[in-house]
Order: structure tokens, then sequence, then C-alpha cells
């Protein structure tokens, strides 16, 4: 199998995209040692999470803090090819818009430069009680400069 350089871990923004590797487990795949669709949601979530620690999301910490948190509002999701157990993978995730409350993310899972999965995600913002709040201010500012469009919602 080949290697393409990239660490297990985040490599940082690539030509706009945050891109992290993700190795494929046993855990990550059904009986055929074939990537259960679900795992790429869970592969997806990771790289979010990292691209936000890279951008320096000081915002992340006081959301848990208020009780606030992101929850899926909606996810699209283009299956094109498997992965498979023990292929090292890239997610490549970008920030395409912001609003007051939400965020849409692009995401590509890829293997070897060929595109596996492509998804569309919208993540709100939340109260404990299920309620959607506004963004803290820092949080908001750090997506749009890392070039989301603003949007109203």
């Amino acid at each position: 199998m080949p290697e393409t350089g990239v660490r297990l871990h985040s490599a940082g923004f690539v030509n706009g995209a945050h891109v992290l590797a993700v190795r494929v487990y046993y855990e990550d795949t059904d009986a055929a040692g074939v990537v259960y669709h679900a795992s790429f949601l869970r592969f997806a979530d990771r790289a979010r999470t990292e691209m936000l620690r890279d951008l320096g999301a000081t915002g992340v910490a006081p959301m848990a803090n208020e009780g606030l948190g992101f929850v899926v509002r909606h996810c699209s999701a283009d299956f094109l090819k498997p992965g498979r157990l023990n292929d090292l993978l890239e997610v490549h995730s970008r920030f395409l818009e912001v609003g007051g409350a939400s965020v849409t993310a692009a995401q590509t899972v890829k293997r070897d430069g060929a595109d596996l999965v492509c998804m569309q995600l919208t993540l709100v913002c939340t109260t404990p009680a299920g309620r959607p709040a506004r963004l803290p201010p820092e949080l908001w500012t750090l997506l749009r400069d890392a070039g989301a469009q603003t949007v109203r919602d």
C-alpha cells in the first residue's frame, strides 16, 4: 500500500482546506473490511474538531462552559468509492458559510488523491435545551476570517 507522506494527525491547511490524516482500523469497517458508512461521519467530525483547534478556536471552550454545542442539522454525502482496512485517508475540510447560529462545512475524504466521500453539513449552535443559540463572537469572527462567507440565519 503506497503511503502519501501525510502524518497521522493534522497536516494543517493545504490549498485553503484543512487536511487531517486518518488510518482505517478494524473498528471502522464491516465484516468485509470495507469502511462502514457511519465511520466516514466520525472521520469528518474529528476533522472539523482538529480544524477548529488548528485555527486557534478558543471560542469552543467557552461554548462548552456555557452548555452550548454544535448539532448536525443537515448532512448530505455522496459515497463514491469504498475505503478499506488499513487505508491512510485524508479528510479535507472547509467552512463555507457562517451565520449567527449556524455553520456550513464541506468535507471530502480522499485516498491517494481520489475522492471517496464528499459531504456537506450544516451545524447549529444550541443551548442545553436544544434551542438555537448565537455563536460566540470570537468563534464567529474566526470562522469568517478562515474564509467562510457570512449569511443570515
